[in-house]
């Protein structure tokens, strides 16, 4: 006859079906022994202590006595729950112990048909604690089992959507947490296999999907760990590979998914822009806690959409594609760097850093190429001109005599040392007076941002540095548009007109073994023609096709304006390290390629910084200096690497 178990674990079933706990012993004669009791009732405990030692907890007869218990069991609550709790517990323990060193564990399991049971436990139970322990035990059991014909046996009988789509009570604390990692636990054990399991299908195609029509109800839950987990869950669902699957969730309703997540993400940008033009007049540590929590948070989306992108589901790329350029990029990003005020609008500093993050995080060549394309977007505006940021052209371009550049150029040079009134704390409200850093509103976004570089704020020329470094460094981009925006590197320009003088293409040739050009170039554009043509095409776009000009023309308007930079004072370090960099991916092969005035302009930046640089270099420290400078070039040999 089985013992029964203690009074802490077994009281509670018993007294729940009116039956009386069988005794062990000398025990049952206690009436009649009444002197003997003390001793009668010692015999019994040591009996029964002696059986719970010897006991292998791990065993086929654990399994089942804990099974036929559960089974006994009609109605939950406070007086047995105890017990149905532990029971769920210790059958997760023993099921996991199974699949590791005994495969009768899960051929009992599936005989007692014990999924059932869990299921009618949940029915019959209306104690959170229960269906908080339900929830775990499913989850520890499908993220620890190996064996697959076990997952494909808890995934069978509807009995895992019946607990998916089950209505727990999600205002009790813990509740949400333990079914999203249940949920999670799930989506963990995908693949073309097991999904099957768990949908629904008519005429082969998927007309239900629990999983993940119960997970997308929590995409926008405030718990920030909650989202980053439906996200791991939907991405398992769209690594699976399951084409009826991939067609049930690009079709609406469930695509609005994607599309409010843009509009979430949209929402996210409004607001750090709110809090950089905050900490732009009161820095406080809050403020910028704050701040690097934005950022955190606008990345973390970013790095979400990219890897939706790079699933294998081309609706989905292409939904993801269109809203983040419609939606961000078209509506806001542009319209703020180009100063025109609309209903959403962010500051310059705040547009530079998206398409920083846009270009550097998704891998993708149709919306790394568009973005690229669109800086070329110019609104109309009748008195435009074609120049260079500080209003003159290079004397390589139209023949100027070098005392005109000079004095061009220097006069702009001394406006662009005036400090700006514009800066990021200020963006939100259009200047009256356009200072003469300003564009009018014709001119193309690549001229705006050369002019950041010349004339804006220490933060308005760290992002367009930037933005101009990431395009240069985006390897999704085709050296075409890299040549139209006037930054392919000088070694990429030497190869391709090399490669092109080889096949014995004359106008390669010319250009190969001429330090001037006059000739234009029409290799400069072919993707880039491309895009230019599905701007205007596909989202009313008007850009400035700049095929009349040279490759070194747009080459030689960068330059300009990173060696106006250079002379420019009080400018920060990361901005000189920045513009450094660049300049050095474009720099000449040698003096003769320069104007006169990059070169005189460049002199004269560099005999004042060895100025300044002897001028702090007095003092008790200055033996250190030659130590911290080669300590230093060393760091920056490394990055240049």
């Amino acid at each position: 006859m089985r013992c029964a178990p203690p009074p802490a674990a077994g009281a509670a079933p018993w007294a729940g079906q009116g039956e009386r706990s069988p005794r062990v012993g000398t025990a049952s004669c206690a009436s009649e022994l009444a002197p003997h009791a003390h001793h009668a009732d010692r015999r019994g405990f040591a009996a029964m202590w002696l059986f719970w030692r010897t006991r292998n907890r791990f065993s086929i007869e654990e399994l089942r006595y804990l099974t036929d218990q559960l089974q006994k069991i009609h109605v939950v609550y406070e007086a047995n729950k105890e017990f149905v709790v532990e029971a769920l517990r210790s059958i997760a323990e023993l099921m996991i112990y199974g699949d590791q060193h005994d495969p009768l564990f899960f051929e009992f399991f599936m005989e007692k048909q014990i999924m059932g049971e869990f299921a009618r436990i949940l029915r019959i139970s209306k104690l959170s604690r229960v269906s908080l322990q339900l929830l775990q035990t499913m989850s520890i059991m499908i993220q620890n089992l190996r064996n697959e014909h076990s997952i494909y046996y808890i995934f069978s009988n509807e009995h895992i959507n019946f607990l998916i789509t089950y209505s727990f009570d999600f205002q009790i604390d813990e509740m949400l947490s333990y079914y999203i990692s249940f949920l999670r636990a799930i989506s963990g054990k995908l693949n073309k296999n097991t999904i099957s399991l768990l949908v629904t299908t008519k005429n082969d195609e998927v007309i239900s999907f629990p999983l993940y029509v119960e997970a997308l109800k929590f995409a926008f839950h405030e718990d920030s760990m909650i989202r980053v987990a439906i996200r791991t869950l939907t991405l398992n669902v769209y690594h699976v590979g399951d084409e009826s699957v991939n067609r049930f969730v690009s079709r609406v309703p469930l695509s609005d998914y994607f599309s409010d997540m843009v509009k979430h993400f949209q929402k996210q940008c409004i607001d750090l822009d709110k809090l950089v033009v905050r900490s732009a007049r009161n820095a406080e540590p809050v403020l910028m806690a704050s701040i690097e929590d934005a950022i955190v948070q606008i990345e973390d989306a970013l790095y979400y959409f990219s890897d939706v992108m790079s699933s294998g589901i081309p609706d989905l790329g292409n939904f993801i594609t269109e809203n983040i350029l419609q939606l961000l990029v078209f509506r806001i990003v542009l319209p703020s760097l180009q100063r025109q005020r609309t209903d959403l609008w962010i500051s310059v500093s705040t547009s530079m850093y998206l398409l920083c993050c846009i270009l550097h995080i998704f891998k993708d060549k149709d919306m790394a190429s568009t973005v690229a394309a669109a800086l070329f977007h110019q609104p109309d505006c009748p008195d435009r001109k074609q120049g260079t940021p500080n209003g003159c052209t290079s004397e390589h371009d139209h023949g100027i005599s070098e005392n005109q550049v000079s004095n061009t150029s220097a006069e702009d040079q001394s406006n662009a040392d005036k400090p700006t009134s514009s800066s990021s704390a200020h963006l939100q409200c259009l200047p009256d007076h356009p200072s003469a850093s300003d564009f009018c509103q014709g001119n193309t976004l690549r001229e705006h941002l050369l002019s950041y570089i010349t004339g804006g704020d220490g933060s308005q020329a760290l992002g367009s540095l930037c933005l101009f470094a990431t395009l240069l460094q985006t390897k999704e981009l085709d050296e075409s548009m890299l040549d139209a925006l006037g930054i392919l590197p000088q070694r990429k320009q030497h190869k391709k007109l090399l490669l092109q003088a080889l096949v014995g293409e004359d106008t390669a040739e010319r250009q190969l073994f001429s330090s001037s050009s006059g000739v234009a170039d029409d290799s400069i554009c072919s993707d880039f023609d491309i895009y230019i043509r599905k701007l205007q095409s596909n989202y009313g776009l008007q850009c400035h096709h700049p095929r009349q000009l040279t490759s070194k023309v747009h080459r030689y308007q960068v330059l300009d304006a990173l060696v106006t930079l250079f002379s420019r004072a009080n400018i920060s370090a990361d901005v000189r390290v920045v513009g450094g960099w660049l300049f050095r991916q474009l720099l000449p092969h040698g003096e003769d390629e320069f104007t006169a005035f990059h070169l005189k302009l460049l002199k004269d930046s560099h005999k004042d910084c060895s100025e300044k640089l002897l001028e702090e270099s007095g003092g008790c420290w200055c033996d250190l200096l030659l130590p911290i400078v080669r300590e230093a070039w060393k760091n920056c040999k490394k990055v240049s690497n």
